[in-house]
């Protein structure tokens, strides 16, 4: 069955290629943050603690210059208050009107505020909706600014999230397209300074307001900008993944939540699946709306949360196949804009909401099928199956393979394609299979192959990759957990946002794109990745 949608497979309109400075001239309006009214209209409280230097083990420049030579002791500080689940409870409690006192102990010293902001409905009269957010402060003597946890900075940079100078404001925008009631929160990391010459003064906040700019409510690509980046490794085999100085860069950011990516060879596809949108993201850094709507075009798209399309692969032929939350199908984009429905129904019942999927070197599709793309999730009225189930496509017939998942999420193949490995995204049990697969498209032998229900974090089972030495990739409690093939836990990649899906990109296959809440990233590997085609 084919669908005329060549009105919309053609929409390629440019967003923004890099993102400026903060906007600057008269806001439509501003919040003081040193005031009790200004905190109060965030619901904002302030916290604050001393810093402390200290002694840790680190290793010299080895001869590629990164940190692989001897064992060293060098210097750290402690609390690292950036991160966005820092717990900051036991912190003293500053009153706005109190910023301005002079803190920590003189000479070589640093600190940290932090606060949590909520959006109001208006400011001034301003609805607040859709607005771009900038916060400003000045710190004496030099600040450092994480938003969200997250802290870029890239060559050059002077001021926004990093030193700006001495009493210099620091400047950056904080929230675009935010919405009344969205928590952004802000850690202050405080200087004295000049480092080469300790003064006899302390730290002290000069200012810190909002300020409140109309905006442009799609997203942007930007300069790309190196993030802080945590990797906790429980075995040896990580570094020789993820190298002895792994970097993290930040391309885009806005989007609503991104996911599903997929390399092609012109650049990186993924969906936002809660605005309805492919985007990509081309080699040369540029960003666009590659076809909308992209998963659902039904007229009460506005009770969805996730109408759009999620995972998204390409068949042998090079062809775009798309999961779509809201049609509850599996599609395949043709050359002359149709599509071509794979899979919609089974056993004339409509599929729930397919999510993510993988294909076979023989053209074999397999896919997962849970229902959260529908408004009310499992107990929507709209649903027909009564189970959540993983399917394959062989031979242009679609079978169910297994219907033990709550909630079957991400799906990836071995390297040999002889096991397939399945995510499941259930609180309760937060698992990943591993199946073998029958050249008829079927699956035996289930075996349960790592078990995070354990670890700390909100997220279950998302996204999986797997790379050519048959480690993977696991989007799962406490960030991106790497496994190896026999299942033994490598270690953690942790980002300023939470990866929801992974995709393979560049010639070389070593560069891993990660689809992470609302931003786009990119991480530089020492091994190569097994992706579509």
């Amino acid at each position: 069955m084919k669908i005329i949608t060549a009105c919309f497979f053609t929409i390629l309109f440019s967003l923004a290629v890099f993102a400026g400075e903060a906007p600057s001239g008269k806001p439509e309006a501003s919040l003081d943050l040193t005031t009790i009214d200004g905190a109060k209209r965030v619901k904002g409280t302030w916290k604050y603690s001393d810093t402390r230097i200290i002694e840790t083990d680190f290793k010299s420049a080895g001869a590629d210059n990164q940190p692989t030579g001897n064992a060293v002791r060098t210097y750290d500080y402690t609390p690292k208050a950036g991160v966005a689940d820092f717990d900051d409870s036991n912190w003293e409690t500053i009153a706005p009107t109190e910023l301005n006192k002079r803190r920590g102990n003189g000479r070589i010293s640093f600190n940290w505020y932090r606060i949590n902001i909520t959006i109001p409905e208006s400011v001034n009269g301003f609805a607040t909706d859709g607005a771009t957010v900038v916060f400003q402060t000045a710190l004496d003597d030099y600040a450092e600014i994480w938003v969200n946890g997250e802290i870029s900075r890239f060559l050059g940079q002077q001021g926004g999230s990093v030193v700006a100078g001495w009493n210099a404001p620091n400047r950056l925008i904080v929230g675009r397209n935010v919405k009344a009631g969205q928590q952004i929160q802000l850690a202050v990391f405080g200087i004295n300074g000049p480092l080469s010459n300790p003064p006899t003064n302390y730290i002290w906040v000069r200012e810190a307001k909002l300020e409140f700019y109309k905006g442009a409510t799609e997203p942007i690509a930007i300069t790309p900008s190196e993030v802080n980046l945590e990797i906790v490794k429980k075995d040896d085999a990580l570094e020789k993944i993820v190298g002895a100085n792994p970097k993290i860069w930040k391309l885009a950011e806005g989007f609503k939540f991104t996911e599903g990516p997929v390399w092609t060879n012109d650049g990186l596809l993924f969906s936002d699946p809660n605005s309805n949108t492919i985007y990509k993201y081309s080699k040369d850094g540029k960003l666009s709306v590659f076809r909308t709507p992209s998963g659902y075009s039904g007229a009460d798209i506005s009770e969805y949360k996730q109408p759009g399309s999620n995972g998204l692969t390409l068949d042998k032929n090079g062809n775009l196949v798309v999961n779509q939350h809201g049609n509850r199908r599996v599609i395949r984009l043709e050359k002359d804009g149709t599509e071509t429905i794979l899979a919609d129904k089974f056993e004339g019942k409509r599929l729930n909401s397919p999510n993510d999927l993988a294909f076979r070197s023989d053209g074999t599709l397999f896919f997962t099928d849970p229902p959260f793309g529908l408004p009310k999730v499992f107990d929507d009225n709209r649903k027909e199956l009564a189970f959540s189930g993983v399917y394959s496509i062989y031979k242009g017939k679609l079978q169910l393979l297994t219907k033990e998942f709550t909630g079957p999420n991400g799906i990836a193949f071995s390297p040999d394609e002889k096991y397939l490995y399945v995510g499941n995204w259930d609180e309760k049990k937060k698992t990943v299979y591993r199946y073998e697969v029958s050249v008829d498209g079927t699956l035996k032998n289930s075996k349960l192959f790592f078990d995070f229900t354990g670890f700390k974090g909100e997220d279950a089972i998302d996204g999986i990759k797997v790379d050519s030495e048959g480690n993977l990739y696991v989007s799962a409690p406490g960030g991106l957990q790497v496994l190896s093939a026999s299942g033994k836990h490598l270690g953690t990649i942790i980002t300023p946002q939470h990866v929801h899906n992974m995709a393979w990109g560049d010639e070389d296959r070593k560069t891993l794109y990660l689809c992470a809440r609302n931003g786009l990233y990119r991480m530089r590997l020492n091994v190569a990745g097994v992706r579509p085609n």
